[in-house]
């Protein structure tokens, strides 16, 4: 019983936005405590930034990671609890209607288009920020393996230079997700890199609601051209060359790295 209230899910109040054709733009979590709260919508889609569960205090001045806005039209909104892992509608659901402002100064003549573009460009930033992280998750594990051949008797000195081969080629992939920072640390101008380009993107767009321009346009085309065949590389460094390396890490009786799950058997 007490295993079991250790791992029950906290109680948690779920609203879920939709619009009119049903599709889920938001969902949101509110608090349990008693009395009343509320809880507000951005207006925009979630943040496709990878998540984390790191705490940190975030300075008055600094931009949370946001998604795409949300076009003007018809909502809904329904309320839910979650209480031991079963969600229980709460009442009934809400609709509502955003409406611009009237304020913009160059309003886009095709906001479905425009939330296309911001869609895309979402897609995108998704894939490009997860193949960031994965990179270094993979070096992570280089990192380790290194030291893990180093202190098995048992290993093949070719693992060493296997493992360093793979190592170079995950620099390359990570020099074009992240730009060259040999280059850079110099003082020296380089070419923008795949993150540059849909960051630019994100950050010169989706604060505004005027169309993108041809040069965010340009910067999209550019980046996804450029990061078709560098997840193409990342995918097969880390999902076959470095797991074949692992295996043959583990049966020469390396001690454990990440990414790892121990083989044994009785003797």
């Amino acid at each position: 019983a007490l295993r079991a209230e250790d791992r029950e899910q906290a109680p948690v109040i779920l609203l879920t936005v939709t619009d009119q054709d049903g599709n889920v733009v938001r969902r949101l979590t509110g608090p349990t405590t008693a009395g009343f709260t509320r809880v507000a919508w951005d207006l925009r889609y979630p943040a496709p930034e990878p998540t984390s569960l790191e705490t940190k205090d975030i300075d008055p001045w600094d931009r949370l990671p946001f998604g795409p806005l949300a076009a003007p039209g018809h909502y809904t909104l329904t309320l839910a609890k979650r209480v031991g892992g079963v969600v229980t509608p709460l009442g009934a659901s809400q609709t509502f209607e955003t409406i611009p402002l009237g304020t913009a100064s160059l309003p886009p003549a095709d906001r479905k288009a425009l939330l296309a573009f911001e869609e895309n460009t979402a897609r995108l930033q998704r894939a490009v920020l997860g193949a960031v992280r994965a990179a270094d998750e993979a070096q992570t594990s280089i990192d380790h393996l290194k030291k893990a051949l180093a202190e098995a008797p048992a290993a093949d000195a070719k693992l060493a230079a296997e493992l360093s081969a793979i190592e170079s080629r995950l620099k390359d992939v990570q020099v074009e997700l992240n730009g060259n920072s040999t280059v850079a640390s110099r003082n020296e101008p380089t070419p923008p890199s795949i993150v540059d380009r849909v960051q630019t993107i994100v950050s010169g767009g989706w604060e505004a609601t005027s169309a993108p321009t041809a040069t965010q346009r340009r910067n999209y085309d550019i980046a996804a051209a450029e990061f078709a065949p560098a997840l193409a590389k990342l995918r097969t460094i880390t999902l076959t060359d470095l797991k074949r390396l692992e295996g043959k890490a583990e049966a020469a009786g390396a001690p454990w790295t990440p990414g790892r799950v121990p083989d044994w058997r009785p003797e």
